[in-house]
């Protein structure tokens, strides 16, 4: 597992501690304390849900009420109906995320003098690939987070690596320096190489190279884990008008064959 990806981990285990959601970051994925933790133990949020929601309706200018509401979504999210076994967000789970999110920025947008940099670290989870997927709203957060925590090498770390998916790579550059430089000094070069990976490739997606009937073929995987490759041309083979036109009828056929 990547350097980064371990940060992570760590940084919303910290994150759920510190809001009192109950400790332990089991390998089911980024979501899977809360569902272990809360969502076999947990009676829910409801109550403390609506209470929010109507104080927020009566004083839309109460930050407090903008904070709870979105730390108490977040907190009923982790609820197992909102949140499989595997730690996958169900279809309900993405709809609690999204009013969470829109509690977050009517808190922002209010101005609190010091942001919540813990609620910060949960929005994380909310902003993350297992929940809205929206990496510029990730790294707005991390930022938040960043600025209460200025000397955390995995925060730095993950600013960096959303701040490259949200194609924002003069960020990330400058956030990777940062999480390079507070590393420990025996991790630096291994911590900057795996940056380096993310910005080179912020999607995560391999390429895969495959030889079939003597012709090579590149191409990604799909959600089914085939292989979808188009012909590799050469300068040798770029010449030969024949080779072209049969590049795109072969392709689908050696891409099948080349994941059984």
């Amino acid at each position: 597992m990547r350097f980064v990806y371990i940060g992570l981990a760590l940084l919303f285990l910290l994150g759920f501690v510190g809001l009192g959601v109950g400790g332990g970051f089991g390998s089911g994925g980024i979501l899977s304390s809360l569902t272990h933790e809360e969502g076999n133990s947990a009676p829910g949020y409801s109550k403390q849900i609506g209470k929010y929601r109507k104080l927020t309706e009566k004083q839309p200018n109460d930050v407090s009420a903008w904070e709870n509401l979105a730390k108490y979504l977040i907190h009923e999210a982790g609820n197992e109906k909102y949140v499989t076994s595997a730690g996958t967000v169900t279809s309900q789970g993405k709809a609690i995320f999204k009013e969470a999110s829109q509690a977050w920025e009517r808190y922002v947008a209010l101005n609190p003098p010091k942001p919540n940099s813990e609620l910060a670290q949960l929005m994380e989870t909310v902003y993350s690939e297992a929940g809205l997927d929206e990496p510029g709203k990730e790294v707005e957060v991390l930022q938040v987070a960043v600025a209460a925590r200025p000397n955390s090498a995995a925060l730095y770390a993950s600013l960096a690596e959303y701040a490259y998916k949200a194609k924002n790579p003069r960020l990330g550059d400058l956030a990777s320096e940062k999480a390079v430089a507070l590393s420990p000094a025996a991790d630096r070069k291994h911590v900057k190489e795996e940056l380096a990976e993310v910005k080179a490739n912020p999607s995560g997606e391999k390429t895969y190279t495959t030889t079939t009937n003597g012709k090579t073929y590149t191409g990604k995987l799909n959600s089914k884990g085939e292989l979808q490759a188009t012909e590799a041309h050469t300068s040798s083979t770029a010449g030969k008008g024949s080779s072209g036109s049969g590049a795109s009828g072969g392709a689908g056929g050696g891409a099948s064959g080349a994941t059984k």
